[in-house]
């Protein structure tokens, strides 16, 4: 199976080239930042995006549910771009976040952007969720924190002598923040101030590639 395994404080988990992250023992798919109808927000302020991240999205998703067959989906908050996007999503793609949901536990997170937004969507809604040992939560807590698997920061490296930004995990071994899976969503550089203090010294990047996911030293990684 395509990716990078790692043991989180002894679990196994595996990070998989599409910027999600699977846990064979508990049959669960994880995916972080999806920022769904991101483009329709932009469109709305006169920023003209192509209208189909939410589409592309839903279909990485979707891509990954059908390889891996999980009996468990959670999406690690803003799942949403802002809390009206819900009312911006077209019927298709509620079906098909539907579907999701039919065969499945589906677990949403809610992050920041998704306040009061999420409401009607199927699946259950949670602050944080613990599971097979591991804390779950939209925004890294300040500091150290042993067994926390988190999103909202979008990590993405730099790798001294490549071509521009790829997105990323970044790990210690404790701690995990996975890359944001939206077709739209940014990154931001883990060298940047707002990973400092996150991480002890073992930390390690999982750079996205087409088939793989990289694990780089921090030493080879450079800032913006």
């Amino acid at each position: 199976m395509n990716g990078l395994g790692l043991t989180l404080i002894g679990r196994k988990v595996l990070c998989r080239p599409s910027g999600a992250l699977w846990i064979e023992a508990e049959q669960a798919l994880i995916v972080a930042d999806l920022h769904l109808e991101k483009g329709s927000a932009y469109a709305a302020r006169g920023q003209l995006l192509p209208p189909y991240d939410t589409g592309e999205t839903l279909g990485r998703l979707e891509a990954e549910a059908a390889a891996l067959a999980p009996r468990m989906i959670v999406l690690l908050g803003d799942s949403l771009h802002d809390p009206l996007a819900r009312e911006r999503l077209g019927g298709g793609d509620l079906a098909r976040i539907g579907a999701l949901a039919a065969t499945r536990e589906l677990i949403w997170i809610v992050g920041n952007h998704d306040l009061g937004g999420l409401d009607g969507l199927p699946g259950e809604r949670l602050a944080a969720l613990e599971l097979a040992g591991l804390s779950f939560i939209h925004e890294p807590a300040p500091g150290r924190a042993r067994g926390e698997v988190a999103g909202h920061l979008h990590p993405c490296a730099k790798v001294a002598g490549g071509v521009g930004r790829r997105r990323c995990f970044v790990t210690d071994g404790e701690r995990l923040i996975l890359p944001a899976f939206g077709a739209y969503a940014g990154g931001l550089n883990v060298r940047d101030v707002a990973f400092r203090g996150l991480f002890g010294p073992a930390k390690l990047a999982g750079v996205l590639g087409r088939e793989a996911v990289h694990p780089v030293a921090w030493r080879s990684l450079r800032g913006d």
